[in-house]
């Protein structure tokens, strides 16, 4: 009948954890499910979806089993190592299921994956698929979000509110690492809703942590309710009381007013404002920033050193695009026109293929002769960009593309080189009627000088498309093509060559406001002058596309519309005033640079700027160079100082004689570097271990120096203590000094528990040999703890943090003698012996 009676309270203490577990499973599916629609358009793909199925249930499936086992939480962290290492080339890196070995080369990336995929996470663009090992984040966070959320739920400690952190921390995945633009807003009636998928995962994922914690604070005081009705003779009712129907409704209330901020109010005070993300912050900014604009290197490649030099090669079976793209140049702040990569136009890293939209299909493949720096010769909007070559692995690392300037950037190693080959695939949009478009509105960005101003109010028959494409033609027309300074008379340079009847007109280089604005002044002056309209001849601008396509995009803004300039070359061209690539070869005098302007339903129309070279300009009007330096003229009676031969100190003649008797040291360099390597492999497998033996040490030091007596016997019991943790001992709850004692079972541990109890509630004194004393003991006790077990058992011991962290320790069994685990409870047979 007693054991009966003892099999009774056990089975009722079983079956009041049922509830716990089935609310902690609840809210933990909750989490995960929210968390993966915030992390959806971060991958967009099935597997994503079956990833977050077998994560789940593979962290709620280890968790169960260290439960039903009662083992430590080093058995979790091991059992989820595990599940990781199972399950982490067949859900997140799929490509590598193709042999043993591509498996064990996925399992290596995996484990690399853990700590750099969440960098390169960022620095792709989304959706990101299954792209390489891209999945690894998604597999830690809901593999180990998920364990952790369900084992601190599980808890009955104060340990398991931690819970809610895990939960929100699974959704903040998504949410941190996702889109730097929100979802679409949502209307409904007449009411719109910003934002609509961010804000119901943050509300919902905020939703459930309260209700579940609100479900956890009345289990508990549920439970504590029963067991004093269990050990006191007095029924105690759970029923409710006034006060807590009215804590209820003001739960209840506040709740519902920050649901309601929430999706109102926020959305509506924050939809000015840019979403900032994880990837706001990542791409290669401060190399577009550090290198020099094309633009401002243009004038530069028409030179006779480099005029006929072969930049890049442009080859292909398909269909090959009309235009190749260098760099789209979308700041301009007076002096220079650079790529921003901000504001929409942010470069990150391209996925294995990515949907480019509807367009003509092109293909092209691409080899770089004598092209450097970062800016990467593209093609319409790519779908992919595959690497070959030696340097391909490094080459698909560093390419960066932005999907909304359509251009690309090479950061590997200071850009590309010869040799460098990749193929592009992707889609060319159909053409955009420039008479077409409306303007958006007022752009922002650097206007026009006063002399653009003027002409375009003169000549301007309205705001619209026609309008900018009826004044790019007039400035086209009264513009003329020079790419130098060589002044009439001279060797005509290399790029006039294919120009037959060309009349050499000098034009200075640069697209600063002053230069641009000089050019108009120019133009000004020719239409007021009489002869202009005598001889019909109204040309005065000089220049080449530098300055034509910067004009024509103040031009397109003085009128609303958003415009940008683009380097690059044409391979095709019906105008046969324009220039192109023959037969694929790009040379830098195929170079050119057009204007891109945006209509009011966001689409981009090219606009060819270069101007016409068949009309002379009129001398009387524009011959005339930029100001330079006046020389002053010496007169004959100035005589000529001759400085004197600079002293040259050469000492090539001494190279036969020179003998070098210092240590050839060249040897060192490559052993150093093998190395360093090998310890910082050890450092990287062992450093974790070795922190935890040297912080312990530094504990037990600091416990025996400890200059008051008292307080190094009071450590020398608590690394007793530890020492016991470590060793896999379970610590009975608010227990005295001789329980613990007795729990260990070591032979002097009683020793200890009466040694340190006089230390601290007695009045005698305690001498430093006596201190000394207590220590030795300890010293035999922790070789005691660690060698009753076997040799992985100790190593095991020497590693642990249960000492740090004590929640981790292991629980007494519930199978032996009852403990007082919380305040005011004891068991049924306890009280009833207490009351005979």
């Amino acid at each position: 009948m007693s054991g009966s009676r003892d099999r009774a309270p056990r089975r009722r203490r079983e079956a009041s954890s049922a509830p716990r577990w089935t609310a902690a499973a609840l809210y933990t599916a909750v989490s995960a499910a929210l968390a993966a629609v915030a992390a959806w358009p971060i991958y967009a793909a099935v597997s994503f979806f079956v990833l977050v199925v077998a994560a789940s249930l593979a962290g709620a499936a280890v968790v169960t089993l260290v439960a039903w086992r009662r083992v430590s939480g080093w058995a979790l962290a091991a059992g989820l190592v595990a599940a990781f290492t199972l399950l982490a080339v067949p859900l997140a890196v799929p490509s590598r299921l193709t042999s043993p070995l591509d498996v064990l080369r996925g399992l290596g990336e995996s484990y690399a994956g853990v700590v750099v995929a969440w960098k390169d996470l960022v620095t792709v663009d989304l959706p990101v698929g299954a792209y390489r090992n891209l999945l690894i984040p998604a597999l830690v966070v809901f593999l180990v979000g998920t364990a952790l959320a369900l084992a601190f739920a599980g808890r009955t400690d104060r340990w398991a509110a931690i819970a809610v952190v895990p939960g929100l921390g699974m959704s903040g995945f998504g949410l941190f690492f996702g889109r730097t633009a929100t979802s679409a807003p949502l209307t409904i009636g007449p009411v719109v809703l910003a934002a609509p998928v961010e804000t119901v995962v943050g509300l919902a994922a905020l939703l459930s942590a309260v209700l579940w914690l609100a479900w956890r604070a009345h289990d508990e005081r549920a439970r504590a309710l029963r067991r004093a009705s269990e050990v006191s003779a007095a029924q105690v009712a759970p029923g409710r009381s006034r006060t807590d129907r009215r804590r209820a409704a003001l739960g209840i209330a506040m709740v519902t007013f920050a649901a309601v901020v929430t999706v109102a109010v926020v959305p509506w005070v924050s939809r000015g404002a840019e979403r900032e993300v994880l990837r706001s912050a990542a791409g290669p900014q401060e190399q577009i920033a550090e290198a020099v604009s094309p633009l401002a290197q243009y004038r530069a490649m028409f030179s006779d050193a480099r005029a006929d030099e072969v930049l890049f090669r442009v080859s292909g079976e398909g269909t090959l695009p009309e235009r190749i793209r260098l760099a789209t140049l979308d700041a301009y702040d007076g002096e220079i026109f650079r790529a921003s990569g901000e504001e929409g136009a942010g470069f990150v890293r391209l996925p294995s293929t990515r949907d480019a939209g509807d367009g003509r299909t092109i293909a092209a493949e691409v080899e770089i002769v004598d092209l450097d720096g970062i800016w990467m010769p593209t093609a319409g909007r790519l779908a992919s960009a595959t690497f070959e070559g030696d340097r391909r692995g490094a080459l698909a690392d560093r390419f960066y593309y932005s999907a909304s300037a359509e251009a690309g950037v090479q950061t590997s190693d200071g850009g590309l080189r010869a040799g460098d080959r990749y193929e592009l695939s992707g889609v060319e949009p159909a053409p955009v009627d420039l008479a077409s478009m409306t303007p958006p509105g007022a752009p922002q960005g650097v206007s026009g000088g006063d002399n653009l101003k003027r002409w375009v109010e003169e000549h301007a028959t309205g705001s619209d498309g026609a309008a900018l494409q009826a004044l790019v033609q007039l400035l086209r027309e009264r513009g003329y093509l020079s790419h130098s300074l060589t002044a009439p008379g001279t060797a005509a340079p290399a790029w006039t060559a294919d120009l037959p009847g060309y009349q050499l007109q000098p034009s200075a280089s640069g697209h600063s406001l002053a230069r641009i604005d000089r050019m108009f002044e120019r133009l000004l002056d020719r239409e007021d002058d009489p002869r202009a309209e005598a001889t019909g001849n109204y040309v005065a601008a000089v220049g080449d596309d530098e300055q034509f396509a910067v004009a024509t995009a103040l031009i397109a803004r003085e009128l609303g519309f958003p415009a940008r300039v683009v380097v690059g070359t044409r391979l095709e061209t019906a105008d046969p005033t324009l220039s192109a690539c023959d037969a694929g070869e790009c040379r830098p005098r195929d170079l050119t640079a057009w204007t891109e302007v945006q209509g009011a339903d966001g689409r981009w129309a090219a606009v060819d700027v270069t101007p016409q070279w068949e009309q002379s300009p009129s001398l009387e009007v524009t011959q005339q160079q930029d100001p330079e330096n006046v020389t002053e003229v010496r007169p004959d009676t100035v005589e000529e100082v001759v400085p004197p031969e600079p002293v040259q100190e050469d000492d090539s003649r001494d190279d036969d004689t020179r003998t070098d008797e210092g240590i050839d040291l060249a040897w060192l360099w490559p052993l150093l570097r093998t190395a360093g390597i090998a310890v910082l492999v050890v450092l990287v497998l062992f450093g974790p271990f070795l922190a935890v033996l040297i912080a312990k040490a530094l504990r037990r030091r600091g416990r025996r120096r400890d200059p008051d007596p008292r307080a190094a016997i009071a450590g020398g019991w608590d690394e007793y203590v530890d020492a016991g943790l470590d060793a896999g001992r379970s610590v009975p709850r608010a227990s005295t000094r001789r329980e613990v004692a007795d729990a260990f079972a070591t032979p002097s541990g009683i020793r200890l528990a009466a040694d340190a109890d006089r230390a601290v509630f007695a009045a005698d004194r305690i001498t430093p040999d006596e201190v000394t004393a207590f220590w030795r003991i300890v010293d035999d006790e922790r070789r005691v703890l660690t060698r009753q077990r076997g040799f992985w058992r100790r190593v095991r011991a020497a590693v642990s943090l249960r000492s740090f962290l004590r929640f981790l320790a292991p629980r007494p069994s519930r199978r032996g003698p009852p403990h007082r685990d919380e305040r005011g409870k004891r068991s049924a047979t306890t009280a009833g012996r207490d009351t005979t």
